[in-house]
């Protein structure tokens, strides 16, 4: 897969092109939002379903109005605190995007990223660009170059280079279209944050049958293996792993950075931060050691127990005391 300068992807993507773009949150697959055909080549790429919306991309706050429309005084809070950065608002499209992007809801997802090349480009291209994760789709998102040429050789046009992404999970998602705003996504801004800014906030429950965001319905960041969470006494999980074990399965453990010392010899164990930058890259991982089951500590950040109940399906091994 080429590797692209800013000005290669820019030419590309006028040219109704996608390609893959870093951001602080995860790489992304870019594409002119408001075209149908260049839209249509994402969910070809990702192989995604027509009915999970996108989020579009801007690189000047003079986009917003272009492309959403009753944004409120808290919407405009939220902008004004976390962009450029790991949030992604909803609000009532303006329909200057392509009906693929918005999955035929009337509303829209808008973000402005962080990253330093992603703003750069974005701003330079003046392009309002639908991007989810440069993965194919249900599979883990990639947060380096490397893991987009895994998934996306001959299937885009190339990817630009930003290095390894700083948050490593996809953005907060967070639906301004009522009187109580409503956070569909976990993500890199907390709900604390949030609410220090705007007050209170729901958050979403379960599954969506139309999704409102992406991440609402599908399973998501699956690796090969199966995932499990594992609820237990450190005993219950050395029981869970001899059982696996026991059965002729490789298995690996999903844990906190200090606790990899705990988990027994012949384990493929790896330690993520409770912020999860390194989540995807460490299922990623498991993968490429040929692990067949995974198992998994809860972690009290909330976006990494959303990304770890879709890669799970939500199957939790659970500790019955008698």
């Amino acid at each position: 897969m080429k590797t692209l300068t800013i000005e290669e992807a820019n030419e590309l993507l006028a040219a109704g092109e996608v390609v893959a773009i870093p951001t602080e949150t995860v790489y992304g697959l870019a594409a002119d939002a408001r075209s149908d055909a260049a839209v249509r080549k994402i969910f070809t790429a990702k192989g995604r379903p027509a009915d999970n919306p996108l989020i579009v991309h801007i690189g000047d706050i003079g986009q917003v109005d272009e492309l959403v429309t009753g944004v409120t005084d808290k919407a405009r809070l939220l902008m004004t605190h976390f962009w450029p950065g790991p949030l992604t608002v909803i609000l009532p499209s303006t329909n200057r995007v392509s009906n693929l992007v918005t999955a035929g809801l009337t509303t829209l997802g808008l973000r402005m990223p962080s990253h330093e090349t992603a703003s750069e480009l974005l701003r330079t291209s003046g392009i309002p660009l639908a991007a989810p994760s440069a993965n194919l789709s249900g599979k883990p998102s990639p947060t380096s170059a490397a893991h987009v040429r895994h998934d996306m050789t001959g299937r885009i046009a190339g990817v630009v280079d930003g290095g390894v992404c700083n948050v490593g999970l996809e953005s907060t998602v967070i639906d301004m279209t009522s009187d109580m705003p409503v956070i569909l996504r976990p993500g890199g801004v907390s709900q604390a944050q949030i609410e220090a800014v705007i007050g209170s906030v729901d958050v979403a429950e379960g599954s969506a049958e139309k999704p409102r965001s992406p991440g609402m319905k599908y399973t998501h960041y699956s690796p090969d293996a199966q995932v499990y969470l594992v609820d237990g006494s450190d005993l219950y999980f050395e029981r869970m792993i001899d059982k696996y074990q026991h059965n002729g399965l490789k298995v690996g453990v999903l844990c906190g950075d200090l606790h990899i010392a705990k988990y027994p010899i012949g384990v493929v164990t790896k330690g993520i931060g409770n912020q999860g930058r390194h989540l995807y890259a460490a299922l990623r991982a498991f993968d490429a050691q040929g692990v067949e089951v995974v198992l998994c500590e809860f972690f009290e950040d909330a976006a990494v127990m959303n990304r770890l109940l879709k890669a799970s399906e939500e199957r939790v091994l659970r500790e019955v005391e008698d």
